[in-house]
């Protein structure tokens, strides 16, 4: 474990109390969101399978520039309501926008300081939550053929074949090696990345508190220590205790990845409980894997290490109120691309589990 991790286990104050019992709120409505695109196809069939909401991050318009505009996120706003739904989280901007922040590049403090321009006009434009991230080198998943049950493919993460990879470089990221210069394409230590992120924290925090914006930050997918000479510092349940002291505010919170915990190895249902019942999770990925963090892979929600009932039953009894998403599409045979038949499986199989735990399909 890198030292940075090791002294983020210390007693820090409000996040280490118990959860009195009026932070606890039993059965809580569970509302579910999927990704979007924002076409007019995958926003009726999530009304039509009973999603309250979905998230995503609209294509930039001709005044978007570096940041949204009141009207982009207006219009997209406008066309998620028009079906019965809710845009429930803007997911994280292009990663050109934010890249620099990151990695501590040049440009960084302007990226920051459109970052708070994003905010505001989300707020003008009625929206409240943004999901963010710390991996500038997205790289997620090493094959997308893994086998599943009857036949199904999953995708999976294999180490051995994301080591070894030129700087900053790897065919399945995101990441365009161009958009640094040679004189700056430099390892990324532990280090520099908490630095990174206090940084831009010190920056939106404020601006998030003053327009009413919750930021939720989604743990580094594979929770690995690195990839091609990154630090990947969110890779443990004692780094998301440490991102909350950072700057400590209502407004920041954690995306709770069940799938990214499940990989870090730790106790589902305890850090559920840990963060849940400090009102820290904004949102969950309730998604499930098989095998362990240098290999595993994406499985059906019951076929996984984790107990999904346990979690679920979890997430209940610390008060969790927020927005839960099944994420990350298991591909079935005569399924489309972006997965509307797994989709449809995984909202009832969420719906499901909550109202059966519930005891009760109203609300």
């Amino acid at each position: 474990m890198a030292e940075s991790e090791k002294s983020s286990q210390v007693d820090v104050g409000s996040q280490s109390r118990e959860p009195s019992g009026e932070q606890v709120r039993r059965w809580a409505d569970t509302k579910v969101f999927l990704g979007t695109d924002f076409s007019e196809d995958r926003l009726k069939f999530a009304a039509q399978i009973g999603a309250d909401g979905v998230s995503g991050a609209p294509e930039p318009g001709p005044g978007d520039d570096g940041f949204y505009s009141v009207e982009t996120l207006k219009k997209h706003r406008e066309l998620v309501e028009s079906h019965g739904l809710q845009w429930a989280a803007v997911r994280m901007a292009p990663l050109e926008w934010t890249y620099r922040w990151m990695l501590g590049l040049p440009g960084a403090d302007g990226q920051i300081e459109n970052f708070g321009k994003n905010i505001r006009n989300m707020a003008e434009a009625g929206l409240d939550f943004i999901i963010f991230n710390m991996h500038a080198l997205r790289i997620y998943r090493t094959s997308d053929q893994a086998p599943e049950r009857a036949g199904a493919k999953a995708t999976s993460f294999d180490i051995s074949l994301a080591t070894g990879n030129p700087l900053m470089e790897h065919p399945n990221s995101a990441f365009d090696i161009d958009w640094v210069p040679e004189d700056q394409r430099e390892p990324k230590t532990d280090e520099q990345m908490w630095s990174n992120l206090k940084t831009f924290l010190e920056g939106v925090t404020p601006v998030a508190e003053e327009s009413g914006v919750r930021l939720g930050l989604h743990p580094d997918d594979p929770p690995v220590p690195e990839i091609s000479g990154i630090a990947r510092i969110m890779r443990s349940p004692e780094a998301f205790r440490k991102y909350l002291e950072l700057v400590p505010s209502d407004n920041t919170g954690v995306v709770f990845c069940q799938g990214c915990f499940t990989e870090m190895g730790c106790d589902i249902p305890a850090e559920i409980r840990h963060f849940g019942g400090r009102g820290k999770i904004f949102s969950v990925d309730f998604r499930n894997i098989a095998g362990k963090l240098e290999k595993f892979q994406e499985t059906f929600p019951e076929t996984g290490n984790a107990d999904m009932v346990a979690a679920m039953k979890a997430y209940h009894d610390s008060g969790f109120d927020g927005w839960m998403t099944p994420d990350h599409a298991i591909h079935l045979d005569g399924d489309t691309s972006w997965g509307h038949r797994y989709w449809a499986y995984a909202v009832g199989h969420i719906r499901g589990l909550d109202q059966a735990l519930k005891g009760t399909s109203k609300s």
